[in-house]
């Protein structure tokens, strides 16, 4: 187990995993297809991190922050689901998955999350300040007093999504009606 330790400019593709990090923080490191398979980290934070196409296969994420990290094509709902809680800042998380997970209050601030699956995730109470959400995917999702008043090109559809109290800008609401194929000018 490492704790309260600053692990600057690791490269993990070539460097051995503790299976335990807790009150650590991560500065530029690169898990690029590193498979981080049972690893727990509990209150850690990333900066500049790159964890593109890396393996989270029961992986514990504990209180964690992620600010601007390289996040493409993650699987998070491979991750093991008890206590779990993170939030985003910067982040590119472009094409990665959070199907099924309960991840409500999570914030994703200025992140771009093209072709996210949120597919039947609880977001409820969720914040997409300043983030892109570009073919991102909401399907049976609990949208339940999210906050999207920021937010930008998402498309979703208020009925197969639970959206009670959810929160959009009056210029931003375009994207509920996309479903209903309407010509707004």
């Amino acid at each position: 187990m490492r704790e309260n330790e600053t692990i600057k400019g690791d490269d993990f593709s070539s460097s051995a995993l503790s299976q335990e990090y807790e009150n650590c923080q991560f500065l530029n490191c690169d898990f690029t297809g590193v498979n981080l398979s049972n690893v727990k980290f509990i209150t850690c934070e990333f900066e500049a991190c790159n964890f593109t196409q890396t393996k989270w296969n029961n992986s514990s994420v504990q209180s964690c922050e992620f600010v601007a990290c390289k996040m493409l094509g993650l699987d998070f709902s491979s991750l093991n689901p008890f206590l779990i809680r993170f939030s985003f800042e910067n982040c590119q998380l472009n094409f990665s998955s959070f199907f099924g997970l309960k991840i409500k209050g999570t914030p994703f601030i200025n992140c771009q999350l093209q072709e996210v699956d949120f597919s039947e995730t609880d977001l409820s109470k969720a914040s997409f300040a300043e983030s892109d959400l570009k073919m991102a995917t909401f399907d049976r999702t609990n949208l339940i007093e999210t906050d999207f008043r920021t937010a930008i090109n998402f498309s979703i559809d208020p009925t197969i999504n639970k959206m009670k109290k959810a929160k959009f800008a009056s210029n931003n609401l375009r994207g509920l009606l996309d479903t209903f194929s309407l010509k707004i000018t």
